[in-house]
């Protein structure tokens, strides 16, 4: 019998937390205002991550927060005192990457189930295994692992296992850089990461100051350390029979258009492969990878060891084939109006595709469109302006309006 995974979203919002759960997730992670690894990703407060876990509870769900700094001194001393809040808010578990705070969760929350982060480098059973020995629930895979050094561990062990099947890659080792550091002072490691593997690289040489050389041919100069982002949904079947526990969605710094299309194509893909028919990767859950800011897909270290063609090296720019315009908060059934925030630029004449919770998504022309006042309005030009818009068909909380960039 497959063992079904679940299937674990990004919240880097409060906004995202609720898209990723309406389009499907079973469980979400998200970090707080300290002690996680991405400072820039809008994060929660104490009452945001309390109300949080209230709402995935009552739909059934899971909330696990990140607490996965590599902490200095000065970080240990408050780190008592949240982690009995989170325990307190009722938190799925807390997710972290430091021996430290692993023995300090043991001691102050004994209760608070604890995953080891993929910032661990958890790449062999043996360390899988003292991490299960030492009182751990679930282990998060580095990326770094090919399907037949999962499915090892996976025969080795019967403590969870959670790996990455989509998102951003890094070049650092399961993500512990010290080039941010180094050349912005803003340290990886401590949760802001400045990007640094993205820039553009040429060479120096000390006794010519001046002359760059580029590292490929190309007069742009080089990304050598820009990967390709990681996307195993068309081998999802292949993924399941490893016997891992949770699929990992990466992205917390990413849009509400990202969490609700990634995650909708995964939930349809995952519920696919576990149907008795053979598992076929459809046309329309890969077009829907392609429709959301993303570099081109990899699919990393999953069937080996990664070669030069899983690098970008001409350009750092994102791709997509759609643009998110709209976000619906509400609709009425009588009147067929449907309140929306604005995203992008948006006005009468455009041709709009409508991507719902449940449900295929429909196309429409953006024909009758009012301010929050009632006044009829011919274009909604002002960052999140709340609009009224006449709906062809019905929609739900959470459905995205966007463009085809294509068009």
């Amino acid at each position: 019998m497959k063992r079904r995974p679940e299937l674990l979203a990004p919240a880097g919002t409060p906004e995202k937390l609720r898209t990723a759960l309406a389009y499907g997730a079973d469980a979400a992670y998200l970090g707080g205002r300290r002690f996680g690894l991405r400072a820039f990703g809008g994060n929660f407060t104490q009452d945001e991550i309390r109300a949080a876990v209230q709402l995935a509870h009552a739909m059934g769900k899971k909330i696990y927060v990140t607490v996965n700094i590599f902490p200095h001194n000065a970080d240990i001393d408050a780190l008592p005192e949240y982690l009995r809040f989170l325990a307190d808010a009722r938190a799925d578990a807390v997710l972290v990457a430091d021996l430290g705070i692993f023995t300090l969760c043991r001691e102050t929350v004994p209760r608070l189930p604890v995953h080891i982060s993929t910032q661990a480098n958890n790449v062999n059973r043996r360390t899988v295994q003292a991490w299960a020995q030492l009182g751990a629930r679930r282990v998060v895979l580095a990326r770094e692992l090919s399907r037949e050094e999962i499915r090892e561990i996976r025969r080795h062990t019967d403590v969870e296992l959670e790996m990455f099947v989509h998102g951003s890659m890094c070049i650092s080792y399961s993500g512990r850089c010290l080039l941010s550091n180094y050349f912005t002072g803003r340290d990886a490691n401590r949760g802001s990461c400045a990007q640094s593997c993205r820039w553009k690289y040429a060479l120096v040489e000390e006794s010519r100051p001046g002359e760059y050389y580029p590292l490929a041919e190309d007069e742009r100069g080089t990304y050598i350390m820009n990967s390709k982002d990681l996307c195993l949904l068309p081998y999802l079947d292949e993924v399941v029979a490893c016997g891992v526990d949770s699929l990992k969605i990466e992205g917390r710094m990413k849009s509400v258009h990202y969490a609700a299309s990634v995650v909708k194509a995964y939930r349809t893909a995952l519920d696919a492969c576990m149907s008795d028919v053979p598992f076929v990767p459809q046309p329309a859950w890969l077009a829907e990878l392609e429709k959301v800011s993303h570099r081109p897909y990899t699919t990393g270290f999953f069937f080996g060891r990664p070669t030069e063609k899983d690098q970008i090296y001409g350009t750092s720019s994102y791709e997509q084939t759609s643009e998110f315009v709209g976000l619906v908060h509400s609709y009425d059934a009588e009147t067929g109006l449907a309140v929306v925030e604005q995203r992008n630029h948006m006005k009468l004449g455009q041709e709009i595709e409508v991507f719902r919770p449940q449900g295929a998504p429909f196309r429409q022309e953006l024909a009758q469109m009012w301010d929050a006042a009632g006044t009829p309005i011919t274009a909604a030009p002002h960052p999140q302006q709340i609009v009224r818009i006449r709906m062809t068909q019905p929609v739900e909380a959470c459905s995205i309006l966007r463009r085809d960039t294509r068009r």
